[in-house]
């Protein structure tokens, strides 16, 4: 089977998802056609150099519905000879996009591809699809579902995660991801967003806290505690699920989630044949790839059985992996990973991770499989693995190898 690997990276800075956050004024297609523009421009592609571009993207509506990946084929530079495949796989829409594109080299579909994803949350609110896992009772009864929120609370209620414990893991987020920016970690792969004009919009993630403190995310109100309690009483939904938990505690809010922003990310992968066609060198080898389904209710426990899965095929253990690149979608489910895995922190998010900067939801995997690849290199490490939790009961993970 023919090794994949990853020659570049790239991802735009995360903004506010809101009216008033920078990229509010750039769509879906106009971010992704700006990151296939840099991949294409940084690697001297021309012609029909990719067979595809993969692209992920969560909430598949409005001006992110139809294909969006072919129409941001048509509104970038590159040859209109290379389709597009939009993808959904939640959260994990982004890696599940460069996995995808990694096993078509492997199998012989194709030399090189250009896989990511993006979200604009605050143009395309999440949720807006009405999908039918939420809202059509014949599935959401029988799956006893729960929103995000309320799955967080569930995995801390269960494992023995306190508010002090979230709320340290977030400040530790915000710390990291500060000393990160101050460092100029994130400069190899950082594309800057300009205006039509050419003027710059935005050229770092906007969505970060910095002064974050103990207290400051103690005055927070547990944002789920409502919905859970009083009406629609997600709770008693649980615990239909979950008898010997008796109650749910709350201790998820705002400061200790992640943020809802705008963002979009590419990989360029490849075979070596390949590459070397094009005069590129490779960074790093697409070591294994793994999904898997979970218990739709507590549903962000993924990446704990995924992790196992992609060790177990691949003949890996824990202790193999260098460094961890474990979505922050809530505080809880990382802290779930490292008990799980008896995992030193000190080597997980270690640039901070979505509490900080944001969880774009179609372009986080993408962005994390680039995070991690740019600090293997950095801190001359060899091995990573990234993974997410995803909606409705899944896990994701990629492990990559520098070469």
């Amino acid at each position: 089977m023919t090794d994949a690997y990853i020659f570049d990276a790239v991802r735009s800075p995360r903004g506010k998802g809101r009216a008033d956050g920078a990229l509010h004024e750039v769509t879906s297609i106009r971010l992704s056609a700006l990151m296939l523009n840099a991949i294409k421009a940084r690697n001297g592609l021309e012609g029909h150099a990719v067979e595809d571009v993969i692209w992920g993207n969560v909430t598949q509506v409005g001006e992110q519905g139809g294909c969006l990946a072919r129409t941001a084929v048509l509104a970038s530079e590159l040859d209109q000879a290379i389709p597009g495949l939009a993808i959904n796989r939640f959260c994990a829409s982004g890696m599940e996009a460069v996995n995808l594109a990694a096993n078509q080299v492997r199998g012989g579909a194709g030399g090189g591809y250009i896989a990511g994803g993006v979200e604009m949350m605050g143009r395309v609110a999440m949720g807006s699809d009405g999908a039918a896992i939420a809202v059509d009772p014949s599935i959401a009864m029988n799956t006893y579902f729960v929103p995000q929120g309320i799955s967080a609370d569930i995995i801390a209620t269960e494992y023995g995660f306190s508010r002090d414990d979230a709320d340290a893991l977030a400040v530790e987020s915000q710390k990291r991801a500060a000393a990160a920016w101050a460092d100029n970690r994130f400069a190899k792969s950082m594309i800057e967003v300009k205006d039509i004009n050419g003027l710059p919009i935005l050229s770092r993630d906007e969505y970060m806290r910095p002064g974050t403190d103990m207290q400051s995310l103690g005055a927070l109100k547990p944002s789920f505690k409502d919905m859970g309690e009083v009406m629609p009483g997600f709770d008693k939904v649980a615990l239909m699920k979950y008898p010997h938990l008796e109650a749910i505690n709350h201790i998820h809010h705002a400061g200790n989630s992640s943020g809802i922003v705008d963002g979009s990310a590419a990989v360029l992968i490849g075979s070596k044949e390949w590459g070397e066609a094009h005069g590129l060198k490779p960074r790093a080898r697409i070591r294994a790839t793994a999904k898997i389904g979970t218990d739709p209710t507590i549903m962000l426990t993924g990446p704990v059985p995924v992790t196992e899965k992609i060790l177990k095929d691949h003949g890996m253990a824990i202790s193999d992996i260098d460094l961890f690149e474990v979505n922050e979608a809530f505080a809880s489910v990382v802290l779930r990973f490292m008990q799980a895995f008896d995992v030193d922190p000190s080597v997980v998010n270690v640039n901070g991770g979505s509490i900080a900067m944001g969880h774009p939801l179609g372009a986080t995997g993408a962005i994390i499989i680039g995070t991690l690849l740019d600090e293997l290199e950095r801190s001359d490490k060899e091995v990573g693995l990234a993974t997410l939790c995803i909606a409705s009961g899944m896990g994701a993970a990629t492990i990559i190898e520098r070469v």
